[in-house]
C-alpha cells in the first residue's frame, strides 16, 4: 500500500507555463511522489521562474545560478514534510538536452527532491550510488527509463 500524501502543487508566474502545466497534471505528480515515499507525507512541488529558481539557490545554497529540483525538508518522520522547487526554464532546457520528455525529466527530479526529503543524499560515491539506484527502481516502477 502506499504512503499517504497530503500535496500542493503550485506554479508560479511561468512566461509560458501550458507545457509545465501539461507535464505535471497533479495525479501524476502524487502519483511519483507516493512511489518515492517510505511514509506519509505533507508535501509542496513548486514551479518557479528562473528570477525566483537564482534568488532561493543563492540564498540557500549560495550559488549564483538557478539550479532544477531544491529540496527544502523540514521532518523526516513521523510524516515526512517538504517543499520541492524546481525551475521550469531549467528543468526544459535539461530534457531538451538530455533527450527527455519534459513530463520524465519532471517525473525523474520529483523523485529524487521526495528522497531528499526523506533524508537520502548524494555527497559521498557510496550514498550517490544507493541514491541513484534507488531513482532507477522507482522509475521503472513509474514506466521511466534509466535517466542516468
Amino acid at each position: 500500500m502506499l504512503p499517504l500524501l497530503r500535496l500542493s502543487l503550485q506554479f508560479s508566474r511561468l512566461t509560458a507555463p501550458g507545457p509545465h502545466r501539461v507535464a505535471l497534471p497533479r495525479h501524476s505528480v502524487a502519483r511519483w511522489i507516493r512511489h518515492a515515499l517510505a511514509r506519509d507525507a505533507e508535501i509542496t512541488v513548486r514551479i518557479v521562474d528562473e528570477a525566483e529558481g537564482l534568488a532561493l539557490n543563492a540564498s540557500y545554497r549560495k550559488q549564483n545560478h538557478a539550479t532544477n529540483v531544491l529540496t527544502f525538508d523540514y521532518s523526516p518522520e513521523p510524516v515526512v514534510c517538504a517543499d520541492l522547487v524546481l525551475c521550469a526554464p531549467v528543468v526544459a532546457r535539461e530534457a531538451l538536452e538530455q533527450g527527455k520528455t519534459l513530463q520524465a525529466h519532471y517525473t525523474h527530479l520529483i523523485v529524487h527532491g521526495t528522497l531528499h526529503a526523506q533524508g537520502w543524499d548524494h555527497i559521498k560515491d557510496a550514498e550517490a550510488r544507493a541514491m541513484e539506484a534507488r531513482e532507477v527502481e522507482i522509475l521503472a516502477d513509474l514506466g521511466v527509463r534509466n535517466p542516468y
